[in-house]
């Protein structure tokens, strides 16, 4: 049993040293629900949350780019709406189906300050935008707050960001000024969601 117990102890420290000598992996979004900017496609939203509410097309900086909002019976449990943007420009090329941002605005309590430091760790930034408390993760995530500070109303999702240090907190992105090209309604999908 001791020669067993050492043995054990022996590999766990080995592989404890791989990973250590490994050093740091490419930075990876945060994400939500399985949807991940920058690695999650339109084919991944779509067999998760199946069709939208609504769909539109616009052209942003020259690329074709499609946002889905689902909202009402289609939003996910606990939340308002979610608005997911595709197309990303990456060194390999634009790919139009690539998760841009996922944009999510969560009904009141639903993600309490503890519950995203839980979720996605202490931010590397807090900042204050219009009177609301911010919270900025170089994983791609910014959380805006309630007036009161207590409950997160918006929170983006997007490819990880380097923060610039003591610079001035980045805005939430925003939709392209863009005149966008009217909405496509979906028809209501037979099948459940999740």
């Amino acid at each position: 049993m001791a020669a067993w117990l050492r043995r054990s102890a022996l590999a766990l420290c080995m592989a404890i040293a791989l990973v250590a000598a490994a050093g740091p992996g490419v930075a990876r979004a945060a994400g939500w629900s399985t949807i991940e900017p920058g690695v999650s496609s339109l084919e991944d939203v779509r067999g998760r949350f199946g069709a939208p509410s609504r769909e539109s097309q616009r052209k942003v900086e020259g690329y074709d780019t499609t946002e889905w909002v689902y909202e009402g019976a289609r939003a996910p449990s606990g939340i308002v709406r979610m608005t997911v943007e595709f197309g990303l420009l990456t060194p390999q090329g634009y790919k139009a189906n690539a998760v841009r941002a996922l944009r999510l605005e969560p009904k009141p309590l639903i993600f309490g300050r503890n519950t995203i430091v839980d979720g996605w760790g202490v931010p590397e930034r807090m900042a204050e935008q219009g009177g609301r408390d911010v919270f900025l993760y170089e994983s791609g995530l910014i959380v805006t707050f309630d007036k009161d500070g207590v409950s997160a109303a918006n929170m983006v999702f997007m490819v990880p960001q380097k923060l610039a240090p003591g610079g001035a907190a980045p805005a939430a992105p925003r939709p392209p000024a863009a005149a966008p090209a009217p909405a496509t309604p979906v028809p209501p999908a037979s099948s459940p969601r999740r």
